[in-house]
């Protein structure tokens, strides 16, 4: 039998060698590679047979898992209707958006509710968390705290104490023994995720990690972390704006892309029970290059404002920038106005922004966002009682968009009364909403601006 041969892994990034070196050819890093044992060995004997493993059909009696609900409807939305017992549950975003705040506030939620609550940090100390908690008004939360970065000697208080839910504060931060790295490198990241991950679900312990994340916003730490767990959830938000968006990228338990809306206050964060009206609360009178855009977040519709500014620009490579949309999505809709409508950007500064911070990445969007450019380029205001959404192809023609009806409804909701929007959709025969249906971009640009 052949014998096995030993692995080298990089702790910085993950990469694997075939031998060791002292310098990392995929990241850059010095030092960094270390020895990993193979994976034992099998059973000598040729004729040595594995046991024979348990199959069951989908058909079952047991009852589905249950679910906690926390009380702050925004969370148990993002969870999927609640809190599911023995899962893990991973938490990302900026430095200083308030991950701490939102989770410390869950987890008096979740005790004040009943359940058995831990808080272990290991980026504060005790006193530090406290003061956080008075500072919110949780003082009084039933929550018992912990300053510590051993995951073995965590992982023992956990098995003693048998706790409903705990939060780790942060995954980064925790440093287990047997790994022969340092605390945030790769291997000790994935270890640590690895044996809390494995705890939750064979003790029935709910886990939340926090995770840093990198300058690109992903989460810091080898990508398998993030298969490990249930759910993964990102905490989103500018720090110039008061609004943050917690969005589930991954559920096992519930719709992924659902997302919950929070505002920033002096007290901690508050749910937004009511998104739309937040968003448009203050937009003011009608000004060009400024289109409402009726989209679809997870499972709920959301109004949001987009903005475009365009200028004459002096520089010989004018400038495109966008906020809270895809650049590479903005591209592609100046081409198609200069290519198939005869409306050129060329020399001309382009500015897009999603009001409130929000950020949209569904393509219902291009009308909306060709609203706006169109608007600031002719100077021509849009009805402020007028959404817009759809889908603009490469060959100027409009497709149809998904949940048509409940972005309708919304709006009307809302004091919307008129809508433009691709023709051939389900557009519901919403009362109350004056709908104006086109076929392709170059009909919507006569009728609304008279060009084209």
């Amino acid at each position: 039998m052949a014998k096995a041969q030993p692995q080298f892994t990089c702790t910085e990034c993950g990469a694997r060698h075939r031998k060791w070196m002292g310098r990392c050819e995929a990241c850059g890093a010095w030092n960094s590679i270390i020895e990993e044992a193979p994976l034992a060995a099998g059973p000598r004997s040729p004729g040595a047979r594995g046991r024979v493993i348990e199959l069951s059909t989908l058909q079952t009696q047991e009852t589905p898992p249950q679910r906690a609900l926390s009380g702050i409807a925004e969370f148990d939305r993002v969870l999927g209707g609640g809190l599911v017992e023995a899962s893990a549950i991973l938490v990302g975003g900026d430095p200083g958006i308030g991950k701490s705040t939102l989770l410390l506030q869950a987890v008096a939620a979740f005790a004040n509710a009943g359940l058995n609550c831990l808080y272990i940090s290991g980026e504060e100390a005790a006193a530090q968390v406290r003061m956080r908690a008075r500072r919110l008004g949780l003082g009084d939360a039933p929550v018992r705290l912990a300053a510590e970065t051993g995951l073995r000697d965590i992982l023992t208080t956990l098995d003693a104490e048998r706790p409903d839910l705990v939060v780790i504060d942060s995954i980064q931060t925790m440093w287990l023994d047997s790994v022969e790295s340092a605390p945030g490198s790769v291997a000790q990241v994935r270890a640590s995720a690895h044996e809390l991950v494995s705890f939750a679900k064979k003790r029935g312990v709910s886990v939340v990690l926090v995770g840093h994340v990198t300058k690109e916003g992903q989460i810091a730490g080898p990508r398998v972390v993030e298969h490990m767990v249930d759910c993964v959830l990102y905490f989103e938000g500018e720090r110039g704006h008061q609004f943050r968006i917690l969005r589930a990228v991954k559920n096992r338990f519930g719709p992924a892309d659902e997302i919950g809306v929070f505002e920033m206050t002096g007290a901690g964060l508050a749910e937004v029970a009511n998104p739309s009206a937040l968003f448009l609360s203050e937009r003011g009178r009608p000004a060009p290059g400024s289109v409402v855009f009726a989209g679809i977040e997870g499972t709920r519709p959301m109004l949001t404002e987009i903005q475009a500014l365009v200028a004459p620009s002096t520089l010989s490579m004018p400038r495109r920038t966008v906020v809270g949309l895809d650049s590479g999505r903005l591209s592609t809709i100046l081409a198609v106005l200069e290519a198939r409508c005869a409306i050129p950007f060329t020399g001309l500064d382009v500015f897009l922004n999603v009001a409130g911070g929000m950020k949209v990445n569904e393509p219902a969007a291009d009308l909306a966002v060709a609203a706006a450019l169109l608007s600031a380029r002719e100077d021509v205001a849009i009805a402020p009682e007028t959404v817009v959404f759809g889908e603009i192809s490469l060959s100027g023609a409009l497709r149809p968009v998904s949940q048509s009806e409940n972005r309708l409804k919304e709006a009307k909701k809302l004091g919307f009364t008129s809508a433009m929007l691709p023709a051939g959709g389900k557009q519901g025969g919403e009362t109350g909403i004056d709908l104006r249906a086109f076929d392709d971009l170059t009909g919507f640009v006569g009728e609304v601006f008279g060009a084209g």
